[in-house]
């Protein structure tokens, strides 16, 4: 039985196919999206908090339930848990999908200065707008 692939919207590391698949997933249908009335918050890793007027961008893409499951599992992200989002795509239309969030913003002062510049490597490749790729900072 083929097990049915739902979309994710990735905003942290991985939207790196990379970085998924040394996850053990197998990506598929990866586009540029965005997310309204989110903002990205690095801490310790990378969540979306709740803003009124704020983008979020990351990418769209296709895994199973238990693929997700698997990511979501590891230590660390474990608390993650995932919302219903209106992901745009940068080209046009809008789909629904998961993103897995912290339910709790992380305390002001946590800092990660190495994922922040990693994840702006990643935001760079994707030819994200460079103004939301220097608002990538580590705290």
């Amino acid at each position: 039985m083929i097990e049915r692939r739902v979309n994710g919207f990735f905003y942290g590391l991985f939207m790196d196919a990379g970085v998924l698949r040394n996850s053990g997933v197998v990506p598929t249908s990866s586009r540029r999206a965005y997310v309204n009335d989110f903002a990205l918050r690095i801490a310790n890793r990378a969540t979306l908090v709740p803003s009124a007027g704020s983008r979020a961008y990351g990418m769209l893409i296709a895994l199973t339930h238990g693929e997700l499951d698997r990511l979501y599992h590891a230590p660390g992200l474990d608390e993650y848990r995932p919302e219903a989002v209106l992901a745009r795509y940068m080209d046009g239309g809008s789909t629904a999908a998961l993103c897995y969030n912290l339910p709790v913003a992380p305390p002001a002062g946590e800092r990660n200065p190495d994922y922040a510049a990693r994840l702006q490597r990643v935001l760079r490749n994707f030819e994200f707008p460079a103004e939301y790729v220097d608002s990538v900072t580590g705290g």
